[in-house]
């Protein structure tokens, strides 16, 4: 297994260059850290949003079934009325 040696990127404390496949690498672990909860958080709000907007949907649904119901209910009654 080769060896992996790192070369530091000029003006760059946290930044380094792999020499055997030339990527450069972020080694301040903090910063890392951060963002990976960043990415979570960013993940769960997406999830969360999503959930609302299907909440709505389905309300948005419900409503529109009741309007129908109602609107056969009033049809009915007013056949009942008229005889």
């Amino acid at each position: 297994m080769m060896e992996r040696k790192y070369i530091a990127v000029e003006g760059e404390d946290d930044l380094y260059r792999d020499n055997n496949s030339g990527a450069i690498v972020n080694r301040n672990r903090s910063a890392y850290e951060m963002a990976k909860k960043r990415s979570e958080n960013a993940r769960k709000k997406l999830i969360e949003e999503e959930e609302q907007r299907d909440a709505i949907r389905n309300a948005t649904r419900e409503i529109n079934t009741l309007k129908c119901e109602m609107h056969e209910i009033k049809n009915l009654l007013q056949k009942l009325v008229d005889k």
